[in-house]
C-alpha cells in the first residue's frame, strides 16, 4: 500500500494534517484528475495556497500519478518558495486579463481563481476586480471553444464565484439555497464584486449550454484558514492580527451580522468535488451550515481560545471604521444550505470553527511573529 503521509510540501504540522485530510476525502476526484494537466488562475491566491498544494501532494504521494499544474498570477511580490524548483508546476507570471492560452497548450482542466476577493481591497480596486473575474473568464471560455472539436478538448472548467452573489439575504431565505435569486445591489460600493461574479455565473452557464463546455460553479461561504495573509482585511485575520500583536480586538460593528465559516481544507475538498462530480453548468453552495455565529461571538471565541492556549489577555473594543461606506450593502446574514452538494457530491464538511480556528491562529503565530 502507498504511503499515504505528506511530507514533501511543508513541514508546518497543521499544513501537513490538512494535506493528508484533504487526500482522504477527494482520493476518489484525484485519481480521475491523475495524468492530466490544470490551468490554475489566481496561483497566489489563499485558494489557490491549499488547492495547489494539496495537488502537489498527490504527486508526492503518487509520483507514477502526477498531475502538472500551470500557476497563473502577477506574483508582484514574487513566486513562492514552495511552487519553485518542481517539474510538476509551471509559473505563468502574467495578468490574467492580459494572458490568452495559446492553441497549442493542454490544459485539461481549467480552474479560474483570480480575483480580489476581500471587501476592503475590492472596494479600493473596483475596475481591476471586475475585469479579473469576466476579462478572465472570456479568455478561458474562448480558449475551450477553439478547443471544443478538438481531440484536446476541456475536460471541466471550474469557476470560483462567491456567496456574494446572493447579496443580504431576506427573511425566510436563510439558510440559502442554490436557487435564491439574490438581493444584491447592482451600483453599491460592493457591487464590483457582487456583480461581476453574477455576471460570470452567466456567462458560465450560457457558453456551457450553448457549445455543450464542461462548466462548473462553486459558491464559497466564508473560507479561512492557513494561506489567508493576516493583512487580508477580512474579518478572522483581522482579529487574529490584533491577538497576534497582543492589541485589543477591534470590532468595526456592532458585532451583529452573523456568518458560518468553513474551514479551508474542508473547502479544496468541496471544489474539488465540484470540479470532477459537479453537474454541468450548475452552481453548488460549499460552506457550512452550522455555526452561525455573530461578529461580537466570533470576537470572543477567538480571544478565548487565544487566552487558553497563548496568553492572550486583550479586551474586544468597539470602534467606528473612517470608511463611510464600510458596512454599506454588508449582508445581515450569511449560512448556506448544502444539500445540494452533499446529495450531488458527497461533500460533508467536518471540522469544526473551534479546530478551525485554532489551526488558524497556530499556523499564524508560527508564520507572522
Amino acid at each position: 500500500m502507498e504511503n499515504l503521509e505528506v511530507i514533501a510540501i511543508n513541514k508546518n504540522p497543521i499544513e501537513k494534517k490538512d494535506l493528508e485530510y484533504i487526500q482522504e476525502k477527494a482520493k476518489r476526484e484525484f485519481e480521475i484528475l491523475s495524468g492530466n494537466t490544470i490551468l490554475f488562475t489566481g496561483a497566489g491566491g489563499f485558494l489557490g495556497y491549499y488547492f495547489i498544494k494539496s495537488i502537489l501532494a498527490w504527486n508526492d504521494i503518487y509520483p507514477k500519478r502526477k498531475i502538472i499544474v500551470h500557476a497563473l498570477d502577477t506574483f508582484t511580490t514574487g513566486v513562492p518558495q514552495w511552487l519553485q524548483k518542481r517539474a510538476d508546476v509551471k509559473i505563468i507570471k502574467k495578468d490574467v486579463t492580459k494572458y490568452r492560452p495559446s492553441e497549442r497548450q493542454n490544459f485539461d482542466y481549467i480552474i479560474h481563481a483570480a480575483s480580489i476577493a476581500s471587501p476592503v481591497f475590492y472596494r479600493k480596486y473596483p475596475i481591476e476586480t471586475i475585469n479579473a473575474n469576466v476579462q478572465g473568464l472570456y479568455a478561458i471560455l474562448d480558449y475551450m471553444l477553439k478547443r471544443q472539436n478538438t481531440k484536446k478538448k476541456v475536460l471541466g472548467l471550474l469557476f470560483l464565484s462567491s456567496s456574494e452573489i446572493y447579496g443580504d439575504p431576506t427573511e425566510g431565505n436563510v439558510p440559502t439555497p442554490e436557487t435564491y435569486p439574490g438581493n444584491v445591489s447592482c451600483t453599491g460600493p460592493r457591487s464590483c464584486y457582487d456583480e461581476s461574479k453574477r455576471f460570470c455565473e452567466t456567462l458560465c452557464v450560457n457558453f456551457s449550454k450553448v457549445h455543450n463546455l464542461q462548466i462548473k460553479i462553486a459558491r464559497p461561504f466564508n473560507n479561512y484558514g492557513p494561506g489567508l495573509k493576516i493583512t487580508d482585511g477580512r474579518v478572522i485575520p483581522d482579529f487574529a492580527n490584533d491577538i497576534l500583536h497582543d492589541r485589543d480586538i477591534h470590532l468595526l460593528s456592532k458585532g451583529s451580522p452573523t456568518r458560518t465559516f468553513c474551514y479551508i481544507a474542508d473547502a479544496i475538498v468541496g471544489y474539488i468535488k465540484v470540479l470532477i462530480r459537479g453537474k454541468i453548468s450548475e452552481s453548488y453552495n460549499i460552506g457550512v451550515e452550522e455555526t452561525e455565529i455573530s461578529m461580537y461571538e466570533l470576537a470572543e471565541k477567538m480571544k478565548d481560545i487565544a487566552g487558553l492556549n497563548f496568553g492572550y489577555s486583550g479586551e474586544i473594543i468597539m470602534k467606528k471604521n473612517k470608511d463611510k461606506n464600510y458596512l454599506t450593502d454588508n449582508p445581515q446574514r450569511r449560512c448556506p444550505q448544502i444539500d445540494k452538494a452533499k446529495k450531488d457530491l458527497g461533500f460533508q464538511p467536518q471540522i469544526s470553527l473551534d479546530e478551525g480556528l485554532m489551526n488558524t491562529l497556530s499556523w499564524y503565530k508560527e508564520n507572522f511573529q
